[in-house]
Protein backbone atom coordinates (compact mmCIF):
# COMPACT_ATOMS: atom_id res chain seq x y z
CA UNK A 1 0.00 0.00 0.00
CA UNK A 2 1.23 3.46 -0.90
CA UNK A 3 1.82 5.51 2.26
CA UNK A 4 0.11 8.81 2.87
CA UNK A 5 2.23 11.81 3.94
CA UNK A 6 0.48 14.58 5.84
CA UNK A 7 1.96 17.98 6.63
CA UNK A 8 0.23 19.77 9.49
CA UNK A 9 0.57 23.41 10.46
CA UNK A 10 -0.43 23.25 14.12
CA UNK A 11 -1.76 26.21 16.06
CA UNK A 12 -3.45 26.81 19.40
CA UNK A 13 -7.03 26.85 18.09
CA UNK A 14 -6.79 25.10 14.71
CA UNK A 15 -4.54 22.97 12.53
CA UNK A 16 -4.19 22.94 8.77
CA UNK A 17 -3.50 19.69 6.90
CA UNK A 18 -2.14 18.86 3.47
CA UNK A 19 -2.08 15.26 2.15
CA UNK A 20 0.50 13.99 -0.33
CA UNK A 21 0.49 10.64 -2.13
CA UNK A 22 2.63 9.37 -5.02
CA UNK A 23 4.62 12.64 -4.99
CA UNK A 24 1.49 14.64 -5.71
CA UNK A 25 -0.92 16.60 -3.57
CA UNK A 26 -4.08 14.50 -3.39
CA UNK A 27 -6.04 16.72 -1.09
CA UNK A 28 -5.90 20.48 -0.78
CA UNK A 29 -5.92 22.39 2.48
CA UNK A 30 -8.34 21.24 5.17
CA UNK A 31 -8.64 23.01 8.52
CA UNK A 32 -9.74 21.45 11.78
CA UNK A 33 -10.27 22.84 15.25
CA UNK A 34 -7.68 21.90 17.86
CA UNK A 35 -10.07 19.99 20.09
CA UNK A 36 -11.46 16.45 20.39
CA UNK A 37 -14.01 17.01 17.63
CA UNK A 38 -11.33 18.24 15.26
CA UNK A 39 -8.94 15.43 16.17
CA UNK A 40 -11.63 12.78 15.67
CA UNK A 41 -12.72 14.24 12.32
CA UNK A 42 -9.13 14.25 11.07
CA UNK A 43 -8.42 10.71 12.33
CA UNK A 44 -11.62 9.41 10.69
CA UNK A 45 -10.67 11.03 7.38
CA UNK A 46 -7.14 9.58 7.47
CA UNK A 47 -8.30 6.06 8.32
CA UNK A 48 -10.60 6.14 5.30
CA UNK A 49 -7.48 5.92 3.10
CA UNK A 50 -6.71 2.43 4.50
CA UNK A 51 -3.01 3.17 4.11
CA UNK A 52 -0.05 3.80 6.43
CA UNK A 53 -0.21 7.42 7.59
CA UNK A 54 2.89 9.53 8.32
CA UNK A 55 2.45 12.97 9.84
CA UNK A 56 4.85 15.91 10.21
CA UNK A 57 4.28 18.78 12.63
CA UNK A 58 6.51 21.59 13.82
CA UNK A 59 7.73 21.64 17.42
CA UNK A 60 5.24 23.93 19.18
CA UNK A 61 3.77 24.25 22.66
CA UNK A 62 1.03 21.69 22.03
CA UNK A 63 3.09 19.39 19.76
CA UNK A 64 3.46 16.75 22.51
CA UNK A 65 -0.28 16.55 23.14
CA UNK A 66 -1.11 16.43 19.42
CA UNK A 67 1.61 13.84 18.78
CA UNK A 68 0.28 11.56 21.52
CA UNK A 69 -3.24 11.81 20.08
CA UNK A 70 -2.07 10.86 16.60
CA UNK A 71 0.21 8.06 17.78
CA UNK A 72 -2.61 6.53 19.81
CA UNK A 73 -4.60 6.47 16.56
CA UNK A 74 -1.83 4.40 14.95
CA UNK A 75 -0.16 7.14 12.89
CA UNK A 76 3.59 7.70 12.60
CA UNK A 77 4.43 11.23 13.78
CA UNK A 78 7.56 13.29 13.07
CA UNK A 79 8.04 16.39 15.21
CA UNK A 80 10.21 18.76 13.19
CA UNK A 81 13.16 20.62 14.68
CA UNK A 82 12.39 24.18 13.54
CA UNK A 83 15.93 25.40 14.31
CA UNK A 84 17.33 23.00 11.73
CA UNK A 85 14.47 23.33 9.26
CA UNK A 86 14.55 26.91 8.04
CA UNK A 87 12.54 26.32 4.84
CA UNK A 88 9.25 27.04 6.61
CA UNK A 89 10.48 29.90 8.77
CA UNK A 90 12.27 31.72 5.95
CA UNK A 91 9.60 31.22 3.31
CA UNK A 92 8.70 34.38 1.38
CA UNK A 93 5.09 33.23 1.23
CA UNK A 94 4.43 32.02 4.75
CA UNK A 95 0.85 30.85 5.10
CA UNK A 96 -0.73 27.89 6.87
CA UNK A 97 -1.40 26.31 3.48
CA UNK A 98 2.17 26.62 2.21
CA UNK A 99 3.67 25.49 5.53
CA UNK A 100 1.54 22.34 5.51
CA UNK A 101 2.45 21.64 1.87
CA UNK A 102 6.16 22.11 2.56
CA UNK A 103 6.08 19.73 5.53
CA UNK A 104 4.23 17.08 3.51
CA UNK A 105 6.68 17.38 0.62
CA UNK A 106 9.81 17.09 2.75
CA UNK A 107 8.27 14.30 4.84
CA UNK A 108 7.67 12.22 1.71
CA UNK A 109 11.38 12.56 0.88
CA UNK A 110 12.43 11.56 4.40
CA UNK A 111 14.65 14.60 4.95
CA UNK A 112 12.96 16.36 7.87
CA UNK A 113 15.17 16.99 10.93
CA UNK A 114 13.43 15.51 13.96
CA UNK A 115 13.02 17.21 17.32
CA UNK A 116 13.44 15.18 20.49
CA UNK A 117 10.36 15.14 22.69
CA UNK A 118 11.33 14.64 26.31
CA UNK A 119 9.60 12.17 28.60
CA UNK A 120 6.52 13.09 30.61
CA UNK A 121 8.66 13.08 33.78
CA UNK A 122 11.17 15.55 32.35
CA UNK A 123 8.35 17.73 31.05
CA UNK A 124 6.74 17.86 34.50
CA UNK A 125 10.06 18.84 36.11
CA UNK A 126 10.65 21.55 33.50
CA UNK A 127 7.24 23.09 34.19
CA UNK A 128 7.97 23.32 37.91
CA UNK A 129 11.39 24.85 37.22
CA UNK A 130 9.93 27.43 34.84
CA UNK A 131 7.28 28.44 37.38
CA UNK A 132 9.99 28.80 40.00
CA UNK A 133 12.06 30.97 37.61
CA UNK A 134 9.10 33.32 37.16
CA UNK A 135 8.78 33.58 40.94
CA UNK A 136 12.48 34.42 41.26
CA UNK A 137 12.08 37.16 38.64
CA UNK A 138 9.05 38.57 40.48
CA UNK A 139 10.99 38.49 43.76
CA UNK A 140 13.82 40.51 42.23
CA UNK A 141 11.37 43.01 40.71
CA UNK A 142 9.58 43.54 44.03
CA UNK A 143 12.85 44.05 45.92
CA UNK A 144 14.07 46.53 43.31
CA UNK A 145 10.80 48.44 43.55
CA UNK A 146 11.05 48.57 47.36
CA UNK A 147 14.62 49.90 47.11
CA UNK A 148 13.44 52.54 44.61
CA UNK A 149 10.52 53.69 46.81
CA UNK A 150 12.72 54.02 49.88
CA UNK A 151 15.43 55.85 47.93
CA UNK A 152 12.82 58.34 46.67
CA UNK A 153 12.10 59.22 50.32
CA UNK A 154 15.76 59.49 51.26
CA UNK A 155 16.30 56.01 52.72
CA UNK A 156 19.41 54.20 51.42
CA UNK A 157 19.05 50.44 51.78
CA UNK A 158 21.37 47.51 51.12
CA UNK A 159 20.54 44.27 49.31
CA UNK A 160 21.14 42.23 52.47
CA UNK A 161 18.36 44.11 54.30
CA UNK A 162 15.70 42.48 52.10
CA UNK A 163 17.04 38.92 52.23
CA UNK A 164 14.88 37.58 55.08
CA UNK A 165 11.39 38.24 56.38
CA UNK A 166 12.78 39.22 59.79
CA UNK A 167 15.12 41.87 58.34
CA UNK A 168 12.28 43.27 56.24
CA UNK A 169 10.06 43.54 59.32
CA UNK A 170 12.78 45.56 61.08
CA UNK A 171 12.82 48.03 58.19
CA UNK A 172 9.05 48.54 58.47
CA UNK A 173 9.33 49.50 62.13
CA UNK A 174 11.58 52.44 61.24
CA UNK A 175 9.36 53.92 58.53
CA UNK A 176 6.68 56.64 58.87
CA UNK A 177 3.13 55.48 58.21
CA UNK A 178 2.74 56.85 54.66
CA UNK A 179 5.85 55.04 53.41
CA UNK A 180 5.24 51.95 55.54
CA UNK A 181 1.89 51.29 53.83
CA UNK A 182 3.57 51.11 50.40
CA UNK A 183 6.53 49.03 51.51
CA UNK A 184 4.33 46.72 53.61
CA UNK A 185 2.26 45.92 50.51
CA UNK A 186 5.41 45.05 48.53
CA UNK A 187 6.81 42.95 51.37
CA UNK A 188 3.56 40.99 51.76
CA UNK A 189 3.66 40.10 48.07
CA UNK A 190 7.32 39.18 48.45
CA UNK A 191 6.56 36.90 51.43
CA UNK A 192 3.80 35.12 49.51
CA UNK A 193 5.95 34.50 46.46
CA UNK A 194 8.89 33.24 48.53
CA UNK A 195 6.57 30.88 50.41
CA UNK A 196 5.16 29.45 47.17
CA UNK A 197 8.65 29.12 45.73
CA UNK A 198 9.64 26.99 48.72
CA UNK A 199 6.53 24.84 48.12
CA UNK A 200 7.63 24.25 44.52
CA UNK A 201 11.14 23.33 45.62
CA UNK A 202 9.73 20.87 48.15
CA UNK A 203 7.58 19.38 45.37
CA UNK A 204 10.74 18.90 43.32
CA UNK A 205 12.45 17.10 46.18
CA UNK A 206 9.50 14.78 46.78
CA UNK A 207 8.93 14.12 43.09
CA UNK A 208 12.57 13.24 42.38
CA UNK A 209 13.78 11.67 45.65
CA UNK A 210 13.93 8.19 44.07
CA UNK A 211 15.47 9.35 40.79
CA UNK A 212 18.94 7.74 40.64
CA UNK A 213 20.25 10.14 37.96
CA UNK A 214 19.33 13.24 39.96
CA UNK A 215 20.84 11.72 43.08
CA UNK A 216 24.07 11.22 41.11
CA UNK A 217 24.05 14.87 40.04
CA UNK A 218 23.56 15.94 43.65
CA UNK A 219 27.01 14.51 44.45
CA UNK A 220 28.59 17.41 42.50
CA UNK A 221 29.89 19.94 45.08
CA UNK A 222 27.78 23.07 45.27
CA UNK A 223 24.85 21.78 43.23
CA UNK A 224 21.34 22.10 44.64
CA UNK A 225 18.08 20.34 43.91
CA UNK A 226 16.96 22.99 41.38
CA UNK A 227 20.10 22.84 39.23
CA UNK A 228 20.27 19.03 39.50
CA UNK A 229 16.67 18.75 38.30
CA UNK A 230 17.29 21.32 35.56
CA UNK A 231 20.29 19.41 34.21
CA UNK A 232 18.46 16.09 34.37
CA UNK A 233 15.23 17.29 32.74
CA UNK A 234 16.93 19.09 29.84
CA UNK A 235 19.25 16.14 29.15
CA UNK A 236 16.28 13.76 29.43
CA UNK A 237 18.17 10.75 28.05
CA UNK A 238 21.97 10.79 28.04
CA UNK A 239 22.01 7.84 25.64
CA UNK A 240 20.99 10.09 22.76
CA UNK A 241 24.47 11.68 22.87
CA UNK A 242 27.11 9.44 21.31
CA UNK A 243 30.13 11.31 22.71
CA UNK A 244 30.99 13.84 25.45
CA UNK A 245 31.73 16.37 22.72
CA UNK A 246 28.24 15.92 21.29
CA UNK A 247 26.76 16.59 24.72
CA UNK A 248 28.93 19.69 25.28
CA UNK A 249 27.83 20.93 21.87
CA UNK A 250 24.18 20.38 22.81
CA UNK A 251 24.79 22.47 25.94
CA UNK A 252 26.12 25.29 23.73
CA UNK A 253 29.45 25.30 25.59
CA UNK A 254 31.73 24.61 22.62
CA UNK A 255 33.35 27.44 20.63
CA UNK A 256 32.04 28.53 17.28
CA UNK A 257 34.34 27.34 14.46
CA UNK A 258 34.60 28.46 10.85
CA UNK A 259 36.85 26.36 8.64
CA UNK A 260 37.25 27.59 5.08
CA UNK A 261 40.04 26.49 2.75
CA UNK A 262 43.18 26.70 4.94
CA UNK A 263 41.77 29.21 7.41
CA UNK A 264 40.32 28.19 10.76
CA UNK A 265 38.63 30.77 12.98
CA UNK A 266 37.38 30.18 16.52
CA UNK A 267 34.79 32.40 18.17
CA UNK A 268 32.75 32.51 21.34
CA UNK A 269 30.64 29.61 22.53
CA UNK A 270 27.72 28.76 20.27
CA UNK A 271 25.03 29.05 22.99
CA UNK A 272 23.01 26.46 21.06
CA UNK A 273 20.73 24.16 22.98
CA UNK A 274 18.64 24.90 26.08
CA UNK A 275 19.71 28.07 27.86
CA UNK A 276 18.44 26.58 31.14
CA UNK A 277 20.84 23.63 30.89
CA UNK A 278 23.83 25.81 30.06
CA UNK A 279 23.03 28.25 32.87
CA UNK A 280 22.67 25.44 35.43
CA UNK A 281 26.09 23.99 34.56
CA UNK A 282 27.72 27.44 34.75
CA UNK A 283 26.08 28.08 38.12
CA UNK A 284 27.50 24.76 39.37
CA UNK A 285 31.00 25.93 38.43
CA UNK A 286 30.49 29.29 40.15
CA UNK A 287 29.33 27.49 43.31
CA UNK A 288 32.39 25.19 43.22
CA UNK A 289 34.71 28.19 42.83
CA UNK A 290 33.15 29.86 45.87
CA UNK A 291 33.54 26.72 48.01
CA UNK A 292 37.30 27.17 48.24
CA UNK A 293 37.69 25.37 51.55
CA UNK A 294 36.23 22.20 50.04
CA UNK A 295 37.15 22.38 46.36
CA UNK A 296 40.56 24.08 46.21
CA UNK A 297 42.34 20.72 45.76
CA UNK A 298 39.99 19.56 43.01
CA UNK A 299 41.70 19.26 39.64
CA UNK A 300 38.71 20.96 38.01
CA UNK A 301 39.18 24.05 40.19
CA UNK A 302 42.97 23.99 39.80
CA UNK A 303 42.47 24.06 36.03
CA UNK A 304 40.07 26.98 36.51
CA UNK A 305 42.73 28.92 38.48
CA UNK A 306 45.29 28.42 35.70
CA UNK A 307 42.81 29.52 33.03
CA UNK A 308 41.88 32.55 35.11
CA UNK A 309 45.52 33.67 35.18
CA UNK A 310 45.90 33.19 31.42
CA UNK A 311 42.58 34.75 30.36
CA UNK A 312 39.99 36.12 32.78
CA UNK A 313 37.48 34.76 35.27
CA UNK A 314 34.55 34.85 32.81
CA UNK A 315 36.30 32.82 30.12
CA UNK A 316 37.75 30.51 32.76
CA UNK A 317 34.29 29.76 34.16
CA UNK A 318 32.90 28.93 30.71
CA UNK A 319 35.88 26.70 29.90
CA UNK A 320 35.47 24.93 33.25
CA UNK A 321 31.74 24.53 32.60
CA UNK A 322 32.63 22.74 29.36
CA UNK A 323 34.91 20.39 31.33
CA UNK A 324 32.14 19.86 33.89
CA UNK A 325 29.72 18.96 31.10
CA UNK A 326 32.11 16.14 30.12
CA UNK A 327 32.19 14.95 33.72
CA UNK A 328 28.39 15.06 33.91
CA UNK A 329 28.19 13.04 30.70
CA UNK A 330 30.54 10.41 32.17
CA UNK A 331 28.67 10.33 35.49
CA UNK A 332 25.31 9.69 33.85
CA UNK A 333 26.69 7.25 31.27
CA UNK A 334 28.51 5.12 33.84
CA UNK A 335 26.19 5.71 36.85
CA UNK A 336 29.18 7.02 38.80
CA UNK A 337 29.11 9.69 41.49
CA UNK A 338 31.30 12.79 41.24
CA UNK A 339 34.97 12.00 42.00
CA UNK A 340 37.22 14.48 43.79
CA UNK A 341 40.64 15.64 42.64
CA UNK A 342 42.66 13.13 44.58
CA UNK A 343 41.22 10.37 42.46
CA UNK A 344 41.24 10.05 38.69
CA UNK A 345 38.30 11.81 37.06
CA UNK A 346 36.99 9.93 34.07
CA UNK A 347 37.02 12.06 30.97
Amino acid sequence: MTPIYVGIDLHKTQFTTCVQRDNAITEDIVKYETNDDGFNAFIKKMKAYHCPISIAIESTGNARYFSQKMQSAGFDVTVVNTLKFKVVNLSTKKTDKNDAKTLASYLSKGILPQSHLCTAESEAIRRIIKCRSLMVEDTIALKNQAHAVLLAYGYITQTSQFQSRKSRELILLELPENIRKIIDCLFKLLNTIEEQRRVLEQNLREQTKNNSKINLLLTIPGIGIVNACTIYSYIDDIERFATPKAFSSYCGLVPWVQNSNESIHYGRITKHGPMELRTAIVQCVVAMVRMKSKTQDYSLIQQYQKLKEQKNSGKAIIATARKLSVIIYTMLKTNTAFIDSKQTMKR
